[in-house]
């Protein structure tokens, strides 16, 4: 199957799952980053109107905005902007006045997180009272190494990109109409400055590929990539259950 193909069959999907569903449509989260910008395009071709962008920025570089913000404007997709920062403050300030632990804490994610799953909760709220369901935005990369956070960007009603690897992400935004400053940006979740995907990772996006495509790669990369896969287990998972009870 060509990637035109492919996208014609998600289209068709993703129209199908909104008719079996009977919900009115999608929301996602628009970051001004490659993967949500593909999710817009696709979600553009099949159900045009009937979808909402989320752009959620959180203490976040207003260039991510503005790049969301061209996507938007690219597809023509109805878009909100909804700034979580004083949420998370609040919620960040009452955390510390309670817990010594998080106050003293050197977990940067542990806080960093709480900006997403901010965002998980926006989405839901909106989705619920629009009866749209959640389109994550996650792809084959980020799926296989857990890099998304639980019941944050994985927390969602479906993922459309889930078995595309970053570069074929990349290609398919391009056939979409993606714009090219949005290919060509660094991937980064924007948590932090200076945050990057590949330097979190250990690894960068075309050894991933290569390695999820059963290509060779170097030995050490081809182990931090199985590490990964292997303690990110449990983020694929539903939530993990005793045995059953024998009545």
């Amino acid at each position: 199957m060509t990637l035109n193909e492919y996208i014609e069959y998600l289209s068709k999907w993703l129209k199908d799952v909104n008719e079996k569903t009977k919900t009115n449509g999608y929301i996602f989260g628009l970051s001004g980053g490659l993967d949500s910008a593909c999710v817009a395009g696709l979600l553009k071709k099949s159900v045009n109107q009937n979808c909402l962008a989320l752009i959620l920025p959180c203490h976040s570089n207003s260039k991510d905005v503005e790049d969301a913000l061209l996507v938007a404007k690219t597809f023509n997709i109805p878009h909100l902007t909804i700034d979580l920062s004083s949420a998370f403050d609040e919620l960040v300030k009452n955390l510390k006045d309670s817990d010594e632990i998080i106050a003293n804490s050197k977990n940067k994610n542990a806080l960093n997180n709480i900006k997403v799953r901010l965002r998980m909760v926006t989405l839901y709220a909106l989705g619920q009272a629009r009866n749209y369901l959640v389109c994550g935005t996650d792809n084959l990369d980020e799926w296989y190494t857990g890099y998304f956070t639980k019941y944050g960007d994985g927390g969602v009603d479906l993922v459309p990109l889930i078995h595309l690897t970053k570069g074929e992400v990349k290609e398919v935004s391009r056939l979409l109409g993606v714009p090219e400053s949005i290919i060509k940006k660094v991937p980064s979740a924007g948590l932090y400055q200076g945050q990057t995907d590949e330097s979190e990772l250990g690894v960068s996006y075309d050894e991933l590929d290569k390695y999820l495509l059963g290509k060779s790669i170097d030995k050490k990369k081809d182990e931090i990539i199985r590490r990964l896969h292997l303690s990110s287990e449990h983020k694929r998972r539903l939530a993990i259950q005793p045995k059953p009870f024998e009545r």
